[in-house]
């Protein structure tokens, strides 16, 4: 398919990616590069320097979405899809209610999606089913281990990060969950606990018992067995 008008979106969440980390720049010369492979006029990158992807209070996102539904161009290209959203639900919002609704296709340069095709738009629908169910055993196996150290004794003074108490019972909260396993992927990629808790801040991520991270609560996560299969 040629001839297609594109525009870019890229994004960096605090001002310490925007210098050492994937760089708005290098984010917008490699979809510029993916633009002229597939023969395809790039009319615009939408950019959001400093923002977090955990929601899409976004100037950049925003001014997208209203072209997309005003049908100013006829596909979107990132460098992953994480720049576009880190939320599941924010990211199904954008291709089926806002790209798809406009005929508008999506694709990422450095991953496999490739809505403008029909087995690439059925390649991203099973990446979402996958992940949903990581979500939901993920759950299931953290559940378990709190059931399980309450038949041992174990007493819940208050409740663990990641779950709320509803009707008396423990709920996992699935937002909050995926915060745990990203504070842990920070930590697996050698960052101290000091500097996942400033990450997860910057990027505007948000625990409800105190509201903000600290190096206590990334030490408490990995130090306790509800959270291993996290």
């Amino acid at each position: 398919m040629s001839e297609l008008k594109a525009v870019g979106y890229v994004r960096v969440s605090t001002d310490e990616q925007a210098k050492e980390g994937v760089s708005l720049d290098n984010q917008r010369q490699r979809i510029e590069l993916f633009c002229q492979a597939k023969d395809w006029h790039l009319q615009r990158v939408y950019t959001d320097e400093g923002r977090s992807g955990k929601d899409l209070k976004r100037d950049g996102i925003q001014q997208l979405v209203e072209d997309a539904k005003a049908k100013d161009f006829d596909v979107v290209v990132v460098y992953k899809v994480d720049r576009l959203s880190r939320r599941q639900r924010d990211l199904w919002y954008l291709i089926d209610d806002v790209f798809e609704a406009s005929d508008i296709g999506f694709v990422s340069v450095n991953e496999p999606f490739d809505t403008t095709s029909a087995v690439g738009k059925a390649c991203l629908g099973m990446i979402g089913v996958f992940a949903q169910l990581e979500r939901d055993q993920i759950s299931e196996r953290t559940k378990d281990a709190l059931a399980f150290k309450k038949s041992q004794g174990y007493r819940l003074g208050t409740q663990p990060l990641g779950f709320s108490i509803v009707g008396g019972q423990l709920e996992s909260d699935g937002d909050e969950l995926a915060s745990v396993k990203y504070a842990k992927k920070l930590r697996q990629d050698d960052l101290t606990l000091r500097q996942v808790a400033q990450q997860m801040n910057d990027e505007g991520l948000k625990t409800k018992r105190s509201g903000r991270w600290f190096a206590s609560t990334v030490r408490y996560l990995l130090n306790n067995q509800i959270y291993a299969e996290v």
